[in-house]
């Protein structure tokens, strides 16, 4: 029902969903990790290519480490690697990881 979605964010345990923010908040800080670069510098809306500079080197970084993160979190999380041409935002790897997380 209705009440669900008014669970204040600290009350959420290991194991729990994991929210499209947090979601975002984790690869902004990837990222930012691996560009060495400041993670309020990354906005979702920002293109991995265009706006950040990123190679697929940097994008196949991000995402081995977000499966080894988000992996811990929801059992047998990863990219299919057919999909990895289709993130070209920082917004597309959100919805794409939201997605796969279900």
């Amino acid at each position: 029902g209705d009440k669900e979605l008014q669970v204040p964010a600290e009350t959420h345990v290991e194991g729990t969903p994991v929210g499209r923010d947090e979601v975002l908040g984790i690869i902004r800080e990837r990222l930012a990790d691996i560009l060495e670069i400041e993670p309020s510098a990354i906005s979702e809306g920002a293109s991995f290519a265009d706006d950040l500079n990123a190679d697929s080197l940097a994008l196949i970084e991000l995402v081995e480490a977000l499966e080894e993160e988000l992996g811990e979190r929801s059992v047998g999380f990863r990219f299919d690697d057919d999909d990895l041409d289709d993130l070209r935002s920082v917004r597309d790897a959100v919805d794409y990881v939201v997605s796969r997380l279900g």
